[in-house]
Formats: C-alpha cells, structure tokens, sequence
C-alpha cells in the first residue's frame, strides 16, 4: 500500500482535532506516525506531537502527503486554509472539515472539480471516546467515502448519516448539548451539597448518574420513558421529584434551548453564505 493511503492529516490541533487524533491511536485505526498535525500555533502543535506520538508538518505538506484531509480550524479561518492547500488536493484524497456553519457547497468552492468532502459534527465527548458525530456528504462523496468517515468518527463515539440541511439541528442537539448536560450535572451536584453531601461526593454522584442513564438508554433500546416509569413508584421520591421538574419547566427549558441553539446554527451559516458570496 502506497505511504499516502495510509496517511490522515489533522489541520488544526485544538481540542477536536486532538481528540480525534488520540481516539484514531487508541482504535488503531491510524498509527501515530501515520497521523500529521499542522496548526500555526507552533506550541499547541508541539505538545500534541510530544503525548500522542504523531508527526508533525506544515500545512501544505501535511495535506499534499495525506489521502484523508481534517479540516479542523475554526470556522472563519476555513475559505483561507482551502485556498491554501487547494492546489496539492487531489479528487483521489478525501476532505473532512469540522468546522461549524460551513457547508460543503463552500468547501467545494475552494477546491478542485472532484475533490470528495465529507461534512462532520462531532461534539466535545470525542475527547473521551463517548462523542456523539453526524457526517453528510458532498456532492462527489460516494458510499466509500462515508464508510471511511463513519470509521474515522466511530473511534471516538458514534456517527450518523444526514442530509445536510438537518446539520443545523445537530448543532444544536449534539453539538450544543454537553453543555446543556454539564448544567444539569452542575445543578444535582449543587442540591446534593446543599442536602450534606461533599462537593467531590455530589459531583461523582451526578455525573455517574447521567452516564449511566445515557448508557441504559442506548444499551436497552428501551425509551426514556419507559426507563423512567421503571422508577418512579406511586408516591415516590422520583415521581415527586419529576413533578417538581414539570411546575419549574425543565422539558420546555431543554427543547427551547436546543431550538435556540439551532437557530444560531443556522444564521451562522447563513452569515457564512452571504460573506462568500460577497467574496
């Protein structure tokens, strides 16, 4: 097999594209030193390259020297990098971008004719290997290279397929959504302290308990509420406990969250859209 096909190049060593690095290490999917990092912050790149074992290189090279390229850099640095590299991708290579609101219409747009793309939203929970990644595909990603994105992505959590104008509500859904749960977490550990206990003591106590109930869900297949009722006995403590959720709207507050958070998604894009346009 030729150097190249074994290669992925990771442009960008900010917290995505180092968790995905190490989550392709540890499923042995990419040895390290099949793995090159670029990133113009020299320091962040060095300490990547110094725990994970990955090589290190410039942006072109890491790109010209790769069949799979992840575009990892923050959205509005996007147009400028692909403008860069756009001349040393081949419609042989495959390009991954990460990057939010950034469609793959527009990352086409910087490339040559051919050049596959493939879409991706994955969620901070990859630095763990629990992330939760939807992929779409461009106009020139064919099956094989979904199936190389879908097993670049199940390193570090689970992947899904969807149609590009559903990226937005993934966003907000998965993208947006530690961050709903780290607030929920927060708020358990704080009744918990609130009630004797430590706060080492409530904060293990709520973050297992929000693993678990995760887990439970995707290991029995059963529905939410189902798993609910299985606790909430007649006069209970988790049935008095989820009527106070109910009169404070906890169900309303989370799904006017997530609508919120996509619609954010969605003028990001937009704005993204308008600015090419005036490009």
């Amino acid at each position: 097999m030729p150097d190249i096909l074994r290669r992925i190049a990771i442009i960008g060593a900010g917290a995505v594209g180092q968790a995905l690095g190490r989550g392709l290490i540890a499923a042995g999917i990419y040895a390290p030193e099949n793995i090159i990092a670029a990133d113009i912050d020299k320091a962040k790149l060095g300490a990547f390259q110094e725990y994970s074992g990955v090589s290190a290189a410039g942006t072109v090279e890491a790109a010209s020297r790769s069949a799979v390229v992840v575009i990892a850099v923050k959205p509005n640095a996007v147009p400028a990098l692909l403008d860069e590299i756009c001349d040393y991708v081949k419609p042989e290579q495959l390009v991954i971008s990460v990057a939010a609101g950034v469609t793959t219409e527009t990352i086409e747009s910087h490339l040559t004719e051919r050049v596959p793309v493939i879409r991706a939203m994955p969620n901070l929970p990859c630095a763990v290997r629990e992330g939760a990644t939807a992929i779409c595909r461009g106009r020139n990603a064919e099956n094989q290279h979904v199936e190389r994105a879908t097993s670049i992505f199940g390193s570090v959590g689970k992947v899904i397929e969807v149609p590009e104008n559903l990226m937005s509500v993934v966003t907000g859904l998965s993208g947006s959504g530690p961050a709903f749960v780290c607030v929920a977490i927060e708020a358990m550990a704080d009744a918990g302290v609130a009630e004797g206990l430590s706060r080492q003591q409530a904060l293990t106590l709520a973050a297992q308990t929000v693993l678990g109930a995760a887990k439970l869900v995707l290991e029995t297949n059963k529905h939410p509420a189902e798993l609910k009722d299985m606790v909430a006995n007649p006069k209970g403590t988790t049935i008095e406990g989820i009527k106070a959720l109910e009169r404070a709207g906890f169900r309303a507050a989370l799904i006017d969250a997530i609508e919120v958070a996509t619609l954010t998604s969605e003028m990001i894009s937009q704005q993204a859209e308008q600015e090419k346009r005036r490009g």
